[in-house]
């Protein structure tokens, strides 16, 4: 349902009609089906127990409507940015200002690229670029977990699709790249201190799904691991493959020295890695994909530019000189970090202070964002209607979509802490077939 297909096609989404003017809704669902569904699905009472009890609001109580062509209009940034980050050119542009790890050249590409939108009058627009995102098993459980307690005209016209299958191949496409066809043993889940990280049951969930495919997995601080003997070890178990949710996306800090060796020496398969986050997440990178000179420089073809310059909030790295003009049009930007990650130290202009922006600006490393207001709905919790957020966000690998989920959130930026809030499943809306408008007002109520 919120999982689209590695090598999808415009017949593999499922369809509903939409009112022609609606973009976006939300279809609210029963809480106790859902959790139910859940239960059996995950047979581990822990998990159980920490994604819902624990964490109250990781899963929202809604799935959420898109229209087809605003899910198609996706794809297509996403098919346009990813043909420039090929380029020589620009990845000569970005690794200027990334650390020194990114100038090592692996032949991993880096899994789950998160391309996060929101949707606006003048369609999707890209606000950024994770390169480790979170959250894709969360939402592949989800979505069958939902399809279960959706009305049965939702259930006769949606069929839940299987991402975990794509998720493995992933992994196993990977180790190839780096090691051939060696078989592939082992693999580290690393974080700092997992056991405090509120994703903690979706590495578990990992684990789970690598061990059902005959894969050795531990989950791990770095701190926990030992670059000795030409390996990358964890007490005595050798590590093929690290899945990398560390936040220090350029591996720089000195406790993360045996990690950091280990990888440029080829000891350790790390995806995703320093280079992929220079290349896509860092969001200094999307001053130049909004910068039709720049773009232009780089001999991008008129109807790409035309795209990117549509489809991504424009983006401008802060400078102390422009301080003044920043200032003054604050209302319509956001600020982020170039290297944040998860909202954090990102201000609204509207709500920013002098002592911020100032503090902002004697940083650097900002950039101002075109600021794109996200879509707003009201859905029912508790028998009281609120106000809720919506952002996008596709997960890729090698420029294809493997899954497409929302996040409901309350707030300037999404938490999982309000009610309401959390992971949604998406499901792709006909906006022509008009013929179908009786059987969407049907699944709706």
């Amino acid at each position: 349902m919120s999982s689209f297909p590695q090598t999808a096609t415009d017949h593999d989404y499922p369809k509903l009609a939409a009112e022609p003017d609606t973009e976006c809704r939300y279809i609210p669902l029963d809480r106790e089906a859902m959790r139910n569904a859940l239960r059996q699905q995950l047979n581990d009472p822990s998990l159980y127990r920490m994604l819902i009890e624990e964490r109250p609001h990781q899963f929202a109580e809604a799935i959420v409507l898109v229209a087809e062509s605003s899910i198609r209009k996706q794809h297509d940034i996403i098919t346009a940015i990813e043909s420039v980050m090929s380029m020589p050119a620009y990845q000569q542009l970005v690794l200027a200002y990334a650390p020194a790890t990114a100038q090592f050249i692996p032949k991993a590409h880096g899994v789950f690229f998160g391309y996060d939108f929101h949707l606006s009058p003048k369609g999707p627009q890209l606000i950024e670029i994770n390169s480790n995102a979170g959250g894709a098993m969360l939402n592949a459980i989800l979505a069958r977990a939902q399809t279960a307690c959706c009305n049965p005209a939702l259930i006769n016209t949606v069929k839940a699709q299987n991402p975990e299958p794509a998720f493995i191949a992933m992994f196993i496409e990977e180790w190839h790249a780096e090691r051939g066809q060696q078989p592939l043993h082992s693999i580290a889940i690393v974080d700092g201190n997992p056991p405090a990280q509120f994703m903690l049951p979706e590495f578990l969930l990992f684990k789970e799904l690598f061990e059902q495919n005959n894969i050795n997995t531990v989950i791990c601080d770095p701190s926990e691991l030992d670059y000795r003997n030409g390996g990358l070890w964890y007490g005595d178990m050798r590590i093929d493959l690290v899945y990398n949710r560390l936040t220090d996306f350029g591996l720089e800090a000195g406790a993360l020295q045996p990690l950091r060796e280990a990888y440029l020496t080829k000891a350790v398969v790390i995806t995703p890695h320093p280079r992929a986050h220079a290349l896509y997440a860092d969001k200094r990178n999307l001053a130049i994909l909004t910068d039709e000179s720049v773009l232009r420089d780089l001999g991008i073809a008129a109807e790409t530019r035309a795209l990117l310059l549509k489809g991504i909030a424009h983006t401008d790295c802060v400078h102390k000189e422009d301080a003044e003009t920043l200032w003054a049009r604050r209302k319509q930007l956001f600020f982020k970090p170039a290297k944040g990650y998860g909202s954090k130290a990102a201000y609204r202009g509207d709500r920013v202070t002098k002592r911020v922006f100032g503090e902002i600006i004697l940083q650097g490393n900002y950039v101002a964002q075109a600021l794109v207001r996200p879509t707003e709905r009201q859905l029912k919790v508790d028998d009281e209607m609120i106000d809720l957020k919506l952002d996008l966000r596709q997960y890729v690998y090698k420029g294809q979509s493997q899954l497409t989920s929302a996040r409901l959130y309350q707030g300037q930026t999404t938490n999982f802490r309000t009610p309401g809030s959390g992971f949604a499943g998406v499901i792709a809306i006909s906006d022509d077939n008009k013929g179908d408008r009786d059987r969407a007002a049907l699944a709706l109520t």
